[in-house]
């Protein structure tokens, strides 16, 4: 009845022969929809102009992990990782995370910069390479879901806190990366715990265990520093004495919802496993895979259903080693229902996981971080669904939202050997820009010597300065700043311009 953790260690698929769908070709060809920040109606999920998108992801770990970044760096750039998610079709990233990248000074282990691989993440911390790796994923029309996944890198957690991980900090941590994000709506949503098990209760009213009550608090949180966020709400294991996948118990819903201040933001989370993560009774019940459909409705999927409220199959994965997971997967792809028929008004889901080192399931991706498992990503063809808008900016609910900056160039001392700047870059637009980009040239023969707050490059007079990590996220009418030094001196001040996405 218990999940197993899961463990660092790659594992043999068995390849099922199965004919493959267009698949990513032929929902690329739909108008996309997905613009600005999405909210809930009954059971759908639609985008700021009111049109249903649908989730159809993946998993991506390792932040949770003593990395402290997303595994597979150490073998490729996490640009090429992403362009290779989305042409496979994938179109949202769920990117679970512990509360220790959050600690100052958190740095990211297990990166190879050589060859120019992920050049971009040198000298940041964890939370910075999460910055840019949200911005890449936007540009690319992929969305992000952020999973608080354990309260630390030592392992899960059966409740929200810990003696060294409080609930104030859960929360104070989950506000942190609520506002960090606000503004860019390529981060749509925060899975608020990850599979929350016993003694954890849906509904017994005990503040210290009661699943349901902690995640009305954190929620509520959430939404009072950025309330255009999903909160994204796991089941539990046990309720009424029925038990079964840790975070796949949402039999509580029906009389205890999760009521938010903020309306149309709930989404219920469920998980769901096959053999070679655990044993559960009805794989080896007589009817079986007939059954399961009717186990699916009981946990979960009475929630989408009834249209209380969406439903999101947030992991479910196998190594398809046995022809019970094979025969389990093709039923539950067919409960999710296909986009070709349903469109928007399915069930959500991302697959775990990418990663070929998750033990008891592995991944999309064979033991060389490169090479597809194209039975297991074909089995998925049919309930993969659109990208969506590039950009991953602000917004809210306003679709025609534009990004635009401006710049100002100041010398701020001059000594005639050399000289000292600042340039003030203004957001004037209407969307939060997630980041920017400024130029200038001078006439004379100044070269940069340092600059700070931002990085450069530089052609003869011609200087190209991009954000930080810390300070590309500018929301509308604010400003931020970077300085620089340069030689020789009597520049006078350039004209510059300024480019936002």
């Amino acid at each position: 009845m218990f999940r197993n953790l899961r463990r660092a260690l790659c594992v043999a698929v068995a390849a099922l022969l199965l004919p493959l769908a267009a698949g990513a070709q032929a929902v690329e060809a739909e108008a996309a929809a997905g613009a600005g920040y999405w909210h809930t109606s009954g059971r759908q999920i639609l985008d700021s102009a009111g049109q249903p998108v649908r989730i159809a992801g993946i998993n991506w770990f390792g932040f949770e992990t003593a990395n402290n970044v997303v595994h597979g760096l150490w073998s490729r750039d996490y640009k090429s990782m992403i362009d290779q998610m989305k042409s496979l079709g994938y179109n949202t990233l769920r990117i679970p995370y512990s509360d220790d990248i959050l600690k100052s000074g958190t740095a990211p282990t297990g990166i190879d910069f050589s060859g120019g691989k992920n050049a971009d993440l040198q000298g940041l911390g964890s939370l910075g390479v999460l910055d840019r790796i949200v911005a890449y994923a936007g540009q690319g029309g992929l969305k992000v879901i952020l999973d608080r996944h354990r309260p630390d890198a030592a392992g899960q957690s059966a409740l929200w806190c810990t003696a060294a991980v409080p609930e104030s900090t859960w929360i104070a941590n989950l506000k942190s990366l609520a506002a960090r994000y606000r503004g860019q709506d390529t981060v749509i949503g925060i899975d608020l715990h990850n599979e929350p098990h016993d003694p954890a209760c849906w509904g017994c009213g005990d503040t210290a265990t009661d699943w349901r009550l902690a995640a009305e608090r954190a929620g509520n949180e959430v939404l009072s520093v950025n309330p255009d966020l999903l909160i994204l709400v796991e089941g539990v294991q046990t309720f009424n004495g029925v038990s079964g996948w840790w975070g796949g118990n949402l039999m509580g819903v029906a009389q205890y919802p999760v009521r938010l201040d903020v309306p149309g933001r709930l989404v219920y989370s469920a998980h769901d496993y096959a053999t070679s993560v655990a044993q559960q009774s009805w794989f080896s019940d007589p009817s079986f895979p007939a059954n399961m459909p009717g186990v699916w409705d009981r946990y979960w999927g009475y929630i989408f259903k009834q249209n209380i409220a969406p439903v999101w199959l947030g992991e479910f994965g196998t190594t398809l080693a046995s022809t019970v997971d094979q025969r389990w997967l093709a039923a539950l792809v067919d409960y999710l229902r296909p986009t070709s028929t349903y469109g928007g008004d399915s069930f959500h889901w991302t697959f775990w996981s990418w990663n070929p080192n998750s033990g008891d399931t592995g991944g999309i991706l064979k033991d060389d971080w490169q090479t597809v498992d194209t039975v297991k990503d074909g089995y998925l063809a049919s309930i993969k669904a659109p990208g969506f808008p590039t950009g991953g900016g602000g917004g809210g609910d306003d679709g025609g939202s534009t990004a635009s900056c401006s710049a100002t160039y100041t010398t701020t001392s001059d000594w005639g050997g050399g000289f000292n700047a600042d340039v003030k870059v203004t957001n004037t637009g209407t969307a939060a820009l997630s980041s920017w980009k400024v130029t200038w040239t001078w006439s004379g023969a100044q070269r940069v010597t340092s600059m700070w707050n931002a990085s450069y490059t530089q052609s003869g007079g011609t200087v190209t300065a991009v954000n930080a990590a810390h300070n590309g996220t500018v929301a509308p009418g604010t400003s931020t700043s970077f300085g620089f030094g340069a030689a020789p001196g009597g520049a006078g001040a350039p004209a510059v311009s300024c480019t936002a996405t």
